[in-house]
Protein backbone atom coordinates (compact mmCIF):
# COMPACT_ATOMS: atom_id res chain seq x y z
CA UNK A 1 0.00 0.00 0.00
CA UNK A 2 0.84 3.61 -0.22
CA UNK A 3 1.81 4.89 3.09
CA UNK A 4 2.77 8.66 1.91
CA UNK A 5 2.38 11.07 -1.28
CA UNK A 6 4.71 13.38 -2.00
CA UNK A 7 3.93 16.13 -4.82
CA UNK A 8 5.71 19.18 -6.19
CA UNK A 9 4.36 22.10 -8.62
CA UNK A 10 2.09 19.28 -10.07
CA UNK A 11 -1.45 21.18 -11.62
CA UNK A 12 -2.98 23.05 -7.93
CA UNK A 13 0.09 21.79 -6.14
CA UNK A 14 2.24 25.41 -5.40
CA UNK A 15 5.39 23.98 -3.94
CA UNK A 16 5.56 20.97 -1.67
CA UNK A 17 3.00 18.62 -0.59
CA UNK A 18 3.05 15.68 1.11
CA UNK A 19 -0.19 13.10 2.55
CA UNK A 20 -0.02 10.37 4.82
CA UNK A 21 -2.19 7.49 3.68
CA UNK A 22 -4.47 4.04 5.72
CA UNK A 23 -4.85 1.16 4.46
CA UNK A 24 -8.24 0.73 2.95
CA UNK A 25 -10.34 3.33 2.09
CA UNK A 26 -9.57 7.02 1.95
CA UNK A 27 -11.81 10.09 1.03
CA UNK A 28 -10.60 13.41 0.05
CA UNK A 29 -12.85 15.86 0.16
CA UNK A 30 -12.67 19.92 -0.22
CA UNK A 31 -13.90 22.49 -2.16
CA UNK A 32 -13.24 23.15 -6.02
CA UNK A 33 -9.64 23.89 -6.64
CA UNK A 34 -8.45 22.17 -3.30
CA UNK A 35 -6.21 19.25 -5.12
CA UNK A 36 -8.38 16.28 -4.83
CA UNK A 37 -8.05 15.32 -8.55
CA UNK A 38 -3.97 16.37 -8.79
CA UNK A 39 -3.72 13.43 -6.18
CA UNK A 40 -5.40 10.63 -7.76
CA UNK A 41 -3.70 12.02 -10.82
CA UNK A 42 -0.63 12.06 -9.53
CA UNK A 43 -0.92 8.85 -8.13
CA UNK A 44 -1.97 7.19 -11.09
CA UNK A 45 0.98 8.87 -13.45
CA UNK A 46 3.58 8.10 -10.52
CA UNK A 47 2.03 4.34 -11.04
CA UNK A 48 1.22 3.85 -14.49
CA UNK A 49 2.95 6.91 -16.27
CA UNK A 50 -0.41 7.62 -17.45
CA UNK A 51 -1.94 10.78 -17.92
CA UNK A 52 -5.38 11.43 -19.23
CA UNK A 53 -5.39 8.38 -21.04
CA UNK A 54 -1.80 8.91 -22.68
CA UNK A 55 1.81 8.18 -21.99
CA UNK A 56 3.10 10.94 -20.23
CA UNK A 57 5.93 10.54 -22.37
CA UNK A 58 6.38 12.80 -25.54
CA UNK A 59 2.70 14.33 -24.09
CA UNK A 60 4.47 17.02 -21.71
CA UNK A 61 2.64 20.06 -21.57
CA UNK A 62 3.24 23.29 -19.66
CA UNK A 63 -0.36 23.03 -18.09
CA UNK A 64 0.96 20.20 -15.92
CA UNK A 65 3.12 22.77 -13.82
CA UNK A 66 0.94 24.63 -11.37
CA UNK A 67 0.39 27.86 -12.65
CA UNK A 68 1.80 30.27 -10.51
CA UNK A 69 4.91 28.26 -10.13
CA UNK A 70 4.95 29.02 -13.87
CA UNK A 71 3.79 32.88 -14.07
CA UNK A 72 6.85 33.38 -11.21
CA UNK A 73 9.53 31.56 -13.13
CA UNK A 74 8.54 33.74 -16.49
CA UNK A 75 8.81 36.86 -14.73
CA UNK A 76 11.87 36.18 -12.76
CA UNK A 77 13.55 35.03 -16.02
CA UNK A 78 12.03 38.05 -17.91
CA UNK A 79 13.35 40.04 -15.45
CA UNK A 80 17.26 38.83 -14.97
CA UNK A 81 16.73 37.21 -12.00
CA UNK A 82 18.70 34.21 -11.51
CA UNK A 83 16.11 31.21 -11.59
CA UNK A 84 15.91 27.68 -11.57
CA UNK A 85 13.44 25.80 -14.08
CA UNK A 86 10.79 24.35 -12.25
CA UNK A 87 10.18 20.70 -11.97
CA UNK A 88 7.20 18.26 -11.11
CA UNK A 89 8.12 15.81 -8.22
CA UNK A 90 5.90 12.84 -7.44
CA UNK A 91 7.16 10.39 -5.05
CA UNK A 92 5.11 7.45 -3.34
CA UNK A 93 6.01 5.80 -0.13
CA UNK A 94 5.23 2.59 0.39
CA UNK A 95 5.60 -0.43 3.11
CA UNK A 96 7.56 -3.23 3.24
CA UNK A 97 5.68 -5.46 1.11
CA UNK A 98 8.02 -4.12 -1.55
CA UNK A 99 11.31 -4.84 -1.31
CA UNK A 100 12.23 -4.70 -4.89
CA UNK A 101 11.47 -0.76 -4.98
CA UNK A 102 13.57 -0.13 -1.63
CA UNK A 103 16.30 2.14 -1.25
CA UNK A 104 18.18 5.02 0.93
CA UNK A 105 15.99 8.47 0.63
CA UNK A 106 17.31 11.53 1.28
CA UNK A 107 15.74 14.64 1.24
CA UNK A 108 16.42 18.16 2.19
CA UNK A 109 14.25 18.05 5.33
CA UNK A 110 14.57 14.40 6.73
CA UNK A 111 16.32 10.92 6.65
CA UNK A 112 14.13 8.26 5.78
CA UNK A 113 16.72 5.83 5.82
CA UNK A 114 16.20 2.46 3.81
CA UNK A 115 12.35 2.82 2.21
CA UNK A 116 10.15 1.52 -0.45
CA UNK A 117 8.80 3.82 -2.90
CA UNK A 118 8.65 5.55 -6.50
CA UNK A 119 9.42 8.74 -8.12
CA UNK A 120 8.60 10.44 -11.05
CA UNK A 121 10.22 13.93 -11.86
CA UNK A 122 9.69 15.99 -14.44
CA UNK A 123 12.43 18.29 -14.97
CA UNK A 124 15.14 20.09 -16.97
CA UNK A 125 17.55 17.55 -19.19
CA UNK A 126 21.08 18.75 -18.00
CA UNK A 127 22.18 17.28 -21.29
CA UNK A 128 20.54 20.46 -23.03
CA UNK A 129 22.00 23.12 -20.33
CA UNK A 130 23.62 25.03 -22.68
CA UNK A 131 20.92 25.05 -25.50
CA UNK A 132 18.75 26.59 -22.59
CA UNK A 133 20.81 28.90 -21.46
CA UNK A 134 21.42 30.13 -24.85
CA UNK A 135 17.55 30.39 -25.37
CA UNK A 136 17.26 32.04 -21.91
CA UNK A 137 19.55 34.65 -22.24
CA UNK A 138 17.43 36.05 -25.39
CA UNK A 139 14.87 37.10 -23.43
CA UNK A 140 11.00 37.53 -23.58
CA UNK A 141 10.20 33.77 -22.95
CA UNK A 142 6.73 33.43 -23.08
CA UNK A 143 6.38 29.76 -22.17
CA UNK A 144 8.24 26.44 -20.00
CA UNK A 145 10.47 25.43 -22.81
CA UNK A 146 9.68 21.82 -22.51
CA UNK A 147 11.11 20.76 -24.93
CA UNK A 148 14.42 20.54 -23.31
CA UNK A 149 12.67 18.48 -20.23
CA UNK A 150 12.70 15.04 -19.69
CA UNK A 151 11.37 12.33 -17.17
CA UNK A 152 13.01 10.31 -15.15
CA UNK A 153 11.07 7.67 -13.45
CA UNK A 154 12.28 5.38 -10.54
CA UNK A 155 12.55 3.06 -7.58
CA UNK A 156 14.01 4.41 -4.15
CA UNK A 157 16.04 1.53 -5.21
CA UNK A 158 17.24 3.94 -7.68
CA UNK A 159 16.65 1.43 -10.86
CA UNK A 160 14.71 3.60 -13.85
CA UNK A 161 11.02 2.09 -14.23
CA UNK A 162 8.47 0.74 -16.78
CA UNK A 163 4.80 -0.19 -16.03
CA UNK A 164 5.88 -3.75 -16.70
CA UNK A 165 8.36 -3.43 -13.83
CA UNK A 166 5.97 -1.77 -11.12
CA UNK A 167 4.85 -4.63 -8.89
CA UNK A 168 1.82 -2.24 -7.57
CA UNK A 169 -0.59 -1.36 -9.92
CA UNK A 170 -3.53 1.15 -10.27
CA UNK A 171 -7.16 1.90 -11.94
CA UNK A 172 -8.44 5.01 -12.35
CA UNK A 173 -12.34 5.16 -12.49
CA UNK A 174 -13.33 8.63 -13.75
CA UNK A 175 -17.01 9.00 -14.28
CA UNK A 176 -16.63 12.23 -16.23
CA UNK A 177 -13.76 11.66 -18.58
CA UNK A 178 -13.55 8.54 -20.94
CA UNK A 179 -10.09 7.16 -22.30
CA UNK A 180 -11.13 5.35 -25.27
CA UNK A 181 -8.83 4.70 -28.23
CA UNK A 182 -9.92 2.70 -31.34
CA UNK A 183 -13.61 2.48 -29.53
CA UNK A 184 -11.90 -0.03 -26.78
CA UNK A 185 -11.65 1.46 -23.30
CA UNK A 186 -8.34 0.92 -22.31
CA UNK A 187 -9.01 0.46 -18.62
CA UNK A 188 -11.28 -2.74 -19.77
CA UNK A 189 -8.63 -3.68 -21.67
CA UNK A 190 -6.07 -3.50 -19.33
CA UNK A 191 -8.01 -5.61 -16.13
CA UNK A 192 -8.98 -8.15 -19.45
CA UNK A 193 -5.29 -8.26 -19.55
CA UNK A 194 -4.96 -8.98 -15.46
CA UNK A 195 -7.52 -11.25 -15.43
CA UNK A 196 -6.34 -13.47 -18.38
CA UNK A 197 -3.03 -16.01 -17.78
CA UNK A 198 -0.20 -15.96 -20.24
CA UNK A 199 -1.54 -19.33 -22.20
CA UNK A 200 -4.78 -17.46 -22.59
CA UNK A 201 -3.48 -13.99 -23.76
CA UNK A 202 -1.60 -16.27 -26.31
CA UNK A 203 -5.01 -18.14 -27.43
CA UNK A 204 -6.66 -14.65 -27.71
CA UNK A 205 -3.68 -13.07 -29.82
CA UNK A 206 -3.70 -16.29 -32.16
CA UNK A 207 -7.62 -15.58 -32.49
CA UNK A 208 -7.41 -12.06 -33.27
CA UNK A 209 -4.65 -12.85 -36.10
CA UNK A 210 -6.53 -15.40 -37.81
CA UNK A 211 -9.47 -12.95 -37.91
CA UNK A 212 -7.64 -10.33 -39.71
CA UNK A 213 -5.75 -12.91 -41.88
CA UNK A 214 -9.17 -14.36 -43.23
CA UNK A 215 -10.43 -10.05 -43.60
CA UNK A 216 -8.96 -10.20 -47.03
CA UNK A 217 -10.20 -13.59 -48.33
CA UNK A 218 -13.95 -12.70 -47.70
CA UNK A 219 -15.51 -12.29 -51.22
CA UNK A 220 -17.01 -8.84 -50.63
CA UNK A 221 -13.53 -7.15 -49.58
CA UNK A 222 -12.16 -9.42 -52.68
CA UNK A 223 -14.58 -7.69 -55.00
CA UNK A 224 -13.82 -4.32 -53.60
CA UNK A 225 -10.10 -4.88 -54.29
CA UNK A 226 -10.82 -6.02 -57.65
CA UNK A 227 -12.55 -3.03 -58.18
CA UNK A 228 -9.18 -0.72 -56.88
CA UNK A 229 -6.76 -3.02 -58.97
CA UNK A 230 -9.08 -1.68 -62.05
CA UNK A 231 -8.52 1.89 -61.44
CA UNK A 232 -6.28 3.15 -63.72
CA UNK A 233 -2.95 5.06 -62.42
CA UNK A 234 0.36 5.47 -62.76
CA UNK A 235 1.93 3.16 -60.85
CA UNK A 236 1.39 -0.40 -62.22
CA UNK A 237 1.39 -2.24 -58.57
CA UNK A 238 -1.35 -3.82 -56.98
CA UNK A 239 -3.50 -2.12 -54.39
CA UNK A 240 -5.90 -3.32 -52.12
CA UNK A 241 -7.74 -3.05 -48.81
CA UNK A 242 -6.18 -5.11 -45.85
CA UNK A 243 -5.70 -4.78 -42.54
CA UNK A 244 -2.57 -3.88 -40.12
CA UNK A 245 -0.54 -6.59 -38.67
CA UNK A 246 2.05 -5.01 -37.29
CA UNK A 247 2.67 -5.00 -34.02
CA UNK A 248 0.95 -1.81 -32.75
CA UNK A 249 -2.35 -3.80 -33.96
CA UNK A 250 -3.47 -5.89 -31.13
CA UNK A 251 -6.19 -7.42 -30.07
CA UNK A 252 -5.92 -5.19 -26.52
CA UNK A 253 -6.40 -2.32 -28.25
CA UNK A 254 -8.80 -3.03 -30.99
CA UNK A 255 -11.44 -5.41 -29.44
CA UNK A 256 -14.62 -3.97 -28.15
CA UNK A 257 -16.50 -5.00 -25.13
CA UNK A 258 -20.32 -5.26 -25.11
CA UNK A 259 -22.87 -4.97 -22.85
CA UNK A 260 -26.36 -6.80 -23.96
CA UNK A 261 -24.81 -6.10 -27.52
CA UNK A 262 -23.93 -2.77 -26.54
CA UNK A 263 -20.25 -1.03 -27.03
CA UNK A 264 -19.19 -0.40 -23.72
CA UNK A 265 -18.60 3.35 -24.83
CA UNK A 266 -22.39 3.86 -25.98
CA UNK A 267 -23.45 2.26 -22.25
CA UNK A 268 -24.55 5.23 -19.55
CA UNK A 269 -21.50 6.65 -18.00
CA UNK A 270 -22.97 5.94 -14.77
CA UNK A 271 -22.97 2.01 -15.56
CA UNK A 272 -19.30 1.98 -16.84
CA UNK A 273 -18.06 3.70 -13.61
CA UNK A 274 -20.24 1.00 -11.77
CA UNK A 275 -18.44 -1.96 -14.06
CA UNK A 276 -14.92 -0.70 -13.89
CA UNK A 277 -15.31 -0.91 -10.21
CA UNK A 278 -16.92 -4.01 -9.66
CA UNK A 279 -14.06 -5.06 -12.39
CA UNK A 280 -10.91 -3.49 -10.17
CA UNK A 281 -12.85 -5.24 -6.87
CA UNK A 282 -13.00 -8.67 -7.96
CA UNK A 283 -10.23 -8.71 -9.50
CA UNK A 284 -7.98 -11.12 -6.90
CA UNK A 285 -4.54 -10.92 -8.42
CA UNK A 286 -2.45 -9.97 -5.40
CA UNK A 287 -0.39 -7.67 -7.81
CA UNK A 288 -2.77 -5.94 -9.69
CA UNK A 289 -4.88 -3.01 -9.03
CA UNK A 290 -4.21 -2.47 -5.53
CA UNK A 291 -5.07 1.23 -5.70
CA UNK A 292 -8.18 1.75 -7.04
CA UNK A 293 -8.74 5.49 -7.38
CA UNK A 294 -12.36 6.82 -8.09
CA UNK A 295 -13.06 10.34 -9.48
CA UNK A 296 -16.59 11.53 -7.85
CA UNK A 297 -18.58 8.48 -7.90
CA UNK A 298 -21.75 9.93 -7.62
CA UNK A 299 -22.06 11.60 -10.81
CA UNK A 300 -24.18 9.84 -13.63
CA UNK A 301 -25.22 7.40 -10.83
CA UNK A 302 -28.79 7.30 -9.06
CA UNK A 303 -29.13 7.48 -5.49
CA UNK A 304 -30.14 3.55 -5.42
CA UNK A 305 -27.04 2.52 -7.97
CA UNK A 306 -24.95 4.68 -5.90
CA UNK A 307 -25.98 2.87 -2.58
CA UNK A 308 -25.26 -0.14 -3.86
CA UNK A 309 -21.77 0.80 -5.86
CA UNK A 310 -20.81 2.10 -1.78
CA UNK A 311 -21.66 -1.02 -0.20
CA UNK A 312 -19.97 -2.95 -2.83
CA UNK A 313 -16.40 -0.97 -2.51
CA UNK A 314 -17.07 -1.08 1.41
CA UNK A 315 -17.70 -4.78 1.18
CA UNK A 316 -15.00 -6.14 -1.14
CA UNK A 317 -12.04 -3.87 -1.45
CA UNK A 318 -9.99 -6.68 1.11
CA UNK A 319 -6.58 -5.98 0.68
CA UNK A 320 -7.30 -3.04 -2.36
CA UNK A 321 -6.13 0.64 -1.63
CA UNK A 322 -8.84 2.68 -2.54
CA UNK A 323 -9.17 6.73 -2.72
CA UNK A 324 -11.95 8.45 -3.68
CA UNK A 325 -13.07 11.97 -4.37
CA UNK A 326 -16.23 13.32 -3.56
CA UNK A 327 -18.70 16.44 -3.15
CA UNK A 328 -21.53 14.21 -1.68
CA UNK A 329 -22.48 13.85 1.74
CA UNK A 330 -23.74 10.46 0.84
CA UNK A 331 -20.61 9.20 0.04
CA UNK A 332 -19.04 10.48 2.74
CA UNK A 333 -21.46 9.22 5.13
CA UNK A 334 -21.64 6.08 4.25
CA UNK A 335 -17.86 5.02 3.48
CA UNK A 336 -17.35 6.25 6.75
CA UNK A 337 -16.01 10.16 8.05
CA UNK A 338 -13.52 8.43 9.94
CA UNK A 339 -11.77 7.50 6.36
CA UNK A 340 -12.20 11.50 5.49
CA UNK A 341 -9.40 13.65 4.89
CA UNK A 342 -10.45 17.56 4.27
CA UNK A 343 -7.64 19.34 1.88
CA UNK A 344 -8.01 22.65 2.65
CA UNK A 345 -4.79 25.80 1.39
CA UNK A 346 -2.79 22.16 0.83
CA UNK A 347 -3.59 21.49 4.62
CA UNK A 348 -5.00 18.32 5.49
CA UNK A 349 -7.55 17.39 8.16
CA UNK A 350 -8.73 13.49 9.44
CA UNK A 351 -11.51 12.93 11.51
CA UNK A 352 -10.39 9.65 12.94
CA UNK A 353 -12.21 10.13 16.78
CA UNK A 354 -15.96 11.19 15.68
CA UNK A 355 -18.09 8.95 18.17
CA UNK A 356 -20.93 10.04 15.20
CA UNK A 357 -19.01 7.99 12.69
CA UNK A 358 -21.65 4.95 12.81
CA UNK A 359 -24.72 7.26 13.09
CA UNK A 360 -23.61 9.27 10.36
CA UNK A 361 -23.24 6.02 8.37
CA UNK A 362 -26.02 4.63 9.20
CA UNK A 363 -28.42 7.47 8.58
CA UNK A 364 -26.78 8.91 5.38
CA UNK A 365 -28.72 11.88 4.34
CA UNK A 366 -27.32 14.10 6.27
CA UNK A 367 -25.34 17.24 5.26
CA UNK A 368 -22.29 16.33 6.91
CA UNK A 369 -19.83 17.71 3.53
CA UNK A 370 -21.94 21.68 3.70
CA UNK A 371 -20.36 21.64 7.65
CA UNK A 372 -17.00 20.57 6.75
CA UNK A 373 -16.35 22.63 3.29
CA UNK A 374 -17.94 25.91 4.88
CA UNK A 375 -16.83 29.07 6.20
CA UNK A 376 -18.99 29.08 9.22
CA UNK A 377 -22.70 27.40 9.88
CA UNK A 378 -25.87 27.67 11.64
CA UNK A 379 -27.77 24.83 12.63
CA UNK A 380 -31.21 24.58 12.81
CA UNK A 381 -33.74 22.05 13.53
CA UNK A 382 -36.31 22.29 10.55
CA UNK A 383 -37.24 23.57 7.12
CA UNK A 384 -39.31 26.77 8.83
CA UNK A 385 -36.12 27.61 11.32
CA UNK A 386 -34.20 27.96 8.19
CA UNK A 387 -36.15 30.02 6.10
CA UNK A 388 -36.83 32.26 8.88
CA UNK A 389 -32.96 32.18 9.44
CA UNK A 390 -32.31 32.80 5.50
CA UNK A 391 -34.91 35.60 5.60
CA UNK A 392 -33.05 37.06 8.95
CA UNK A 393 -29.54 36.80 7.32
CA UNK A 394 -30.37 38.89 3.71
CA UNK A 395 -32.13 41.35 6.04
CA UNK A 396 -29.11 42.64 8.01
CA UNK A 397 -26.47 41.76 4.71
CA UNK A 398 -27.77 43.91 1.71
CA UNK A 399 -30.40 41.11 0.30
CA UNK A 400 -27.44 38.72 -0.03
CA UNK A 401 -27.85 34.98 0.95
CA UNK A 402 -26.33 33.40 3.82
CA UNK A 403 -24.27 30.92 0.79
CA UNK A 404 -23.09 34.22 -1.18
CA UNK A 405 -21.03 34.87 2.06
CA UNK A 406 -19.43 31.36 2.43
CA UNK A 407 -22.03 30.44 5.41
CA UNK A 408 -24.32 27.40 5.86
CA UNK A 409 -27.97 26.94 7.26
CA UNK A 410 -28.24 23.92 7.93
CA UNK A 411 -31.39 21.90 9.08
CA UNK A 412 -30.25 18.90 11.53
CA UNK A 413 -33.14 17.41 12.55
CA UNK A 414 -32.71 16.85 16.59
CA UNK A 415 -29.17 15.66 15.70
CA UNK A 416 -27.52 19.17 17.01
CA UNK A 417 -24.64 17.71 19.32
CA UNK A 418 -23.50 15.39 16.56
CA UNK A 419 -22.85 17.96 14.31
CA UNK A 420 -20.95 19.92 17.18
CA UNK A 421 -18.53 17.15 17.25
CA UNK A 422 -17.59 17.58 14.10
CA UNK A 423 -17.41 21.74 14.31
CA UNK A 424 -15.25 21.12 17.35
CA UNK A 425 -12.77 18.63 15.79
CA UNK A 426 -12.60 21.20 12.91
CA UNK A 427 -12.91 24.59 14.69
CA UNK A 428 -15.53 25.59 12.63
CA UNK A 429 -17.45 28.89 13.57
CA UNK A 430 -21.07 26.89 14.30
CA UNK A 431 -23.96 28.51 15.77
CA UNK A 432 -27.00 26.49 17.05
CA UNK A 433 -30.30 27.85 16.88
CA UNK A 434 -33.08 25.98 19.04
CA UNK A 435 -35.92 26.73 20.87
CA UNK A 436 -35.74 26.30 24.90
CA UNK A 437 -38.92 24.68 24.90
CA UNK A 438 -40.18 26.43 28.41
CA UNK A 439 -37.36 24.10 30.23
CA UNK A 440 -34.04 26.36 30.19
CA UNK A 441 -32.59 23.95 32.63
CA UNK A 442 -32.81 20.82 30.51
CA UNK A 443 -31.71 22.85 27.31
CA UNK A 444 -28.53 23.84 29.28
CA UNK A 445 -27.68 20.27 30.33
CA UNK A 446 -28.25 19.23 27.02
CA UNK A 447 -25.29 21.68 25.75
CA UNK A 448 -23.27 21.78 28.84
CA UNK A 449 -20.42 21.09 26.94
CA UNK A 450 -20.98 24.16 24.94
CA UNK A 451 -22.12 26.77 27.27
CA UNK A 452 -20.43 28.41 30.37
CA UNK A 453 -16.98 27.55 31.48
CA UNK A 454 -16.96 24.81 28.76
CA UNK A 455 -17.52 27.61 26.35
CA UNK A 456 -15.89 27.01 22.81
CA UNK A 457 -14.24 30.18 20.88
CA UNK A 458 -15.89 28.67 17.89
CA UNK A 459 -19.59 27.22 18.75
CA UNK A 460 -22.70 29.13 20.44
CA UNK A 461 -26.13 28.17 21.28
CA UNK A 462 -28.64 30.59 20.78
CA UNK A 463 -31.93 30.66 22.46
CA UNK A 464 -34.12 32.61 24.43
CA UNK A 465 -33.25 33.29 28.01
CA UNK A 466 -36.68 33.90 29.25
CA UNK A 467 -39.73 31.38 29.65
CA UNK A 468 -43.05 32.61 28.64
CA UNK A 469 -46.56 31.46 28.84
CA UNK A 470 -50.41 31.82 28.44
CA UNK A 471 -53.64 30.25 28.45
CA UNK A 472 -53.67 28.54 25.42
CA UNK A 473 -54.40 24.93 25.00
CA UNK A 474 -54.95 23.13 22.13
CA UNK A 475 -55.38 19.65 21.24
CA UNK A 476 -59.02 17.49 21.55
CA UNK A 477 -61.31 17.81 24.66
CA UNK A 478 -59.83 14.67 26.05
CA UNK A 479 -56.04 15.35 25.03
CA UNK A 480 -55.87 18.73 25.56
CA UNK A 481 -52.39 20.38 26.50
CA UNK A 482 -50.61 23.66 27.09
CA UNK A 483 -49.54 25.54 24.52
CA UNK A 484 -45.72 25.83 24.00
CA UNK A 485 -45.16 29.96 23.65
CA UNK A 486 -41.40 29.10 23.29
CA UNK A 487 -40.51 28.14 20.07
CA UNK A 488 -39.48 30.15 17.14
CA UNK A 489 -43.05 30.89 15.79
CA UNK A 490 -44.47 32.57 18.77
CA UNK A 491 -41.38 34.23 19.83
CA UNK A 492 -41.70 35.82 16.19
CA UNK A 493 -44.92 36.78 16.74
CA UNK A 494 -44.31 38.38 20.00
CA UNK A 495 -42.15 41.12 18.63
CA UNK A 496 -44.09 41.52 15.75
CA UNK A 497 -47.49 42.94 15.45
CA UNK A 498 -50.76 40.44 14.68
CA UNK A 499 -51.76 42.95 12.16
CA UNK A 500 -48.28 43.09 10.21
CA UNK A 501 -48.87 38.83 10.43
CA UNK A 502 -52.08 39.08 8.91
CA UNK A 503 -50.85 41.01 6.32
CA UNK A 504 -48.23 38.70 5.19
CA UNK A 505 -50.50 35.38 5.88
CA UNK A 506 -53.39 37.18 4.18
CA UNK A 507 -55.59 36.20 7.31
CA UNK A 508 -57.75 38.62 9.67
CA UNK A 509 -57.65 36.72 13.13
CA UNK A 510 -58.93 39.01 15.59
CA UNK A 511 -56.32 37.76 18.60
CA UNK A 512 -52.72 36.15 18.99
CA UNK A 513 -54.12 32.34 19.87
CA UNK A 514 -55.93 32.38 16.65
CA UNK A 515 -52.88 33.31 14.89
CA UNK A 516 -50.93 31.16 16.71
CA UNK A 517 -52.94 27.95 16.09
CA UNK A 518 -52.33 29.23 12.49
CA UNK A 519 -49.16 29.05 12.52
CA UNK A 520 -48.75 25.88 14.83
CA UNK A 521 -50.07 23.42 11.84
CA UNK A 522 -48.61 25.91 9.26
CA UNK A 523 -45.19 25.95 10.07
CA UNK A 524 -43.62 25.83 6.78
CA UNK A 525 -45.66 27.56 5.14
CA UNK A 526 -46.07 30.58 7.18
CA UNK A 527 -42.21 30.81 7.29
CA UNK A 528 -42.21 30.57 3.13
CA UNK A 529 -44.36 33.38 3.42
CA UNK A 530 -42.22 35.60 5.94
CA UNK A 531 -39.30 34.71 3.55
CA UNK A 532 -41.15 36.13 0.34
CA UNK A 533 -42.77 39.05 1.93
CA UNK A 534 -41.91 42.99 1.02
CA UNK A 535 -42.83 43.65 4.95
CA UNK A 536 -40.10 44.47 7.07
CA UNK A 537 -40.52 41.91 9.62
CA UNK A 538 -38.23 41.39 13.05
CA UNK A 539 -36.86 38.73 14.64
CA UNK A 540 -36.01 38.03 18.36
CA UNK A 541 -32.59 38.65 20.22
CA UNK A 542 -31.18 34.88 20.02
CA UNK A 543 -32.28 35.19 16.28
CA UNK A 544 -30.51 37.94 15.54
CA UNK A 545 -27.53 37.33 18.03
CA UNK A 546 -27.27 33.94 15.21
CA UNK A 547 -26.37 36.16 12.20
CA UNK A 548 -24.22 38.11 13.44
Amino acid sequence: MIEKIKIENFKCINGEFELDLTKGINILVGNNEAGKSTILEAIHLALSGIFRGKPIRGNLTQYLFNYDIVKKYLEDINNGVPTKAPHILIELYLNEDFPILEGDRFTKKETFGRVSGIGLEIALDEKYKEEYEALIALGDIISIPIEYYDIDWYSFARKQLTPRSIPIKSSFIDVGFSKFQNGSDIYISRIVQNILETDEKTKVAQAYRKVKETFSQDSAIASINSMITGIPKLSNKKIELTVDLGSRSTWDGSLITQLDNIPFDFIGKGEQAIIKTDLALSDKRAESSSVILIEEPECHISHTRLNQLLSSIKKNYNTKQILISTHSSFVSNKLGLENLILLNHQKTTRFTNLESTDFFEKISGYDTLRLVLCKKAILVEGDSDELILQRAYMDSNDGRLPVEDEVEIISVGTSFLRFLEIARNLEISVKVVTDNDGDIRALEKKYEGYIGENKKKNIEICYDEHVYEGTLTIGKEENKKDFNYNTLEPLMLKVNSLQAFNDIFGKSYSTEDELHKYMKQNKTDCALKIFSSTTNVKYPEYIKRAIL
